[in-house]
């Protein structure tokens, strides 16, 4: 008997942790950069977008934005904008520090630890690992997330390129039909 509720018990943990499902619409989201200025995620939409949630020390994050900043030079002309975003006590200082030491070609912004959390759909119990990572299409659904314990696959350069590119050719707006300049014939 203990076994089961033992069994159950790890069960609705790995569920409870496992965060929101994928995919789903990427609930609103306010981007506050360094300088105070908002954005809405929702004003993002018509792009993909890379969410990185990040701390500005954590090597994995740095390791990370500089890998978003060439995925950005690469893809930015397509349609891809990623935005990192650093959630912890004394972020705004912390995150003008990282932009001059590591140049990236996207905003930074901060929010807080619950707004995050809430984002990704986690529970304020988990214990988050960063970078967090979302990847949202050009219609507002988030189509990847790292779990809890963040995610080596949306880590890696060539995967992340893979994906963001498969999502910018399923948004992209069809070739219009040419159209004909030919005047109609009058007929009488």
């Amino acid at each position: 008997m203990r076994l089961f509720a033992f069994a159950t018990f790890l069960a609705f943990n790995a569920l409870a942790s496992a965060g929101a499902p994928i995919p789903r619409k990427a609930p609103e989201f306010t981007i506050v950069d360094s300088n105070g200025k908002q954005t809405l995620l929702s004003g993002l939409k018509g792009k993909v977008v890379v969410m990185e949630f990040l701390d500005t020390t954590c090597p994995h994050c740095q390791h990370a934005s500089l890998m978003l900043t060439a995925l950005h030079q690469q893809l930015g002309p397509r349609g891809f904008q990623p935005i990192g975003i650093a959630a912890y006590n004394n972020a705004r200082q912390q995150v003008l520090g990282f932009i001059q030491q590591f140049s990236p070609s996207y905003p930074i912004g901060i929010s807080t630890n619950e707004t995050v959390i809430n984002f990704l759909g986690f529970s304020l119990m988990d214990r988050v690992m960063v970078p967090q990572i979302a990847v949202i299409d050009r219609k507002g659904v988030i189509r990847a997330q790292s779990p809890v314990q963040s995610d080596k696959n949306l880590q890696d350069q060539t995967y992340l390129h893979d994906l963001i590119d498969s999502l910018l050719k399923e948004g992209e707006p069809a070739i219009p039909a040419k159209k004909s300049t030919a005047v109609p014939k009058k007929t009488t």
